[in-house]
C-alpha cells in the first residue's frame, strides 16, 4: 500500500500563497517571491516585544541547527531551511500515513529599526528556534538652556 500524504490545510495554504502573491504583483513590491514560492511549507512562529528585545520562537521539530539559516538585511529578518524526510515509508516499515511537513521552508520578517542588527543571537532547544534581537539604545531626549 502507498502512504498517502495527510495535509488538511493544503488547500486553503495554496490559496493563501496565490492571493498573496497577487498582491504583491498588485501592490509592485519588489519582493523577491521566488524564494518563497519553493517553500512547502512555513513553521508557526510567536514574536514578542519586551522593553529591551524582541524575540521570535519559531517551531522546528527535526530540522537540525546546520540546516537553518538566518539573514538580516535592511530591517527584514529572514529564516529558511530543510526539513528532510528520516525514512521513506514502504511495505517493511508500514509507513501508511504522512502529516509533519517537509522540505524547504522560508519566512520573513519586518522589524523596526529599533532592532540591533548586530547583537542577534539564535539558540534551538527541543526543536524550538528562539531568535533574540536587542533593541539599540534609545536616545534620552535633553533639555537645552537657551543661553541670553
Amino acid at each position: 500500500m502507498r502512504a498517502a500524504i495527510y495535509e488538511p490545510f493544503g488547500s486553503f495554504r495554496r490559496l493563501q500563497g496565490e492571493l498573496n502573491r497577487a498582491f504583491e504583483n498588485a501592490a509592485g513590491t519588489d519582493d523577491d517571491t521566488s524564494v518563497s514560492a519553493v517553500a512547502h511549507w512555513s513553521p508557526a512562529v510567536d514574536v514578542a516585544e519586551h522593553t529591551d528585545r524582541f524575540v521570535i520562537r519559531a517551531d522546528l521539530p527535526g530540522v537540525a541547527a546546520e540546516d537553518i539559516e538566518i539573514t538580516m538585511e535592511n530591517s527584514v529578518l529572514t529564516l529558511s531551511g530543510a526539513r528532510t524526510v528520516d525514512h521513506e515509508p514502504n511495505e517493511t516499515t508500514g509507513g501508511r500515513r504522512l502529516e509533519r511537513a517537509f522540505g524547504n521552508f522560508y519566512r520573513r520578517f519586518a522589524l523596526p529599526d529599533s532592532a540591533d542588527a548586530e547583537s542577534i543571537e539564535a539558540r534551538s532547544n527541543h526543536g524550538v528556534l528562539e531568535i533574540t534581537l536587542p533593541k539599540k539604545a534609545q536616545l534620552k531626549a535633553r533639555k537645552i538652556k537657551v543661553l541670553n
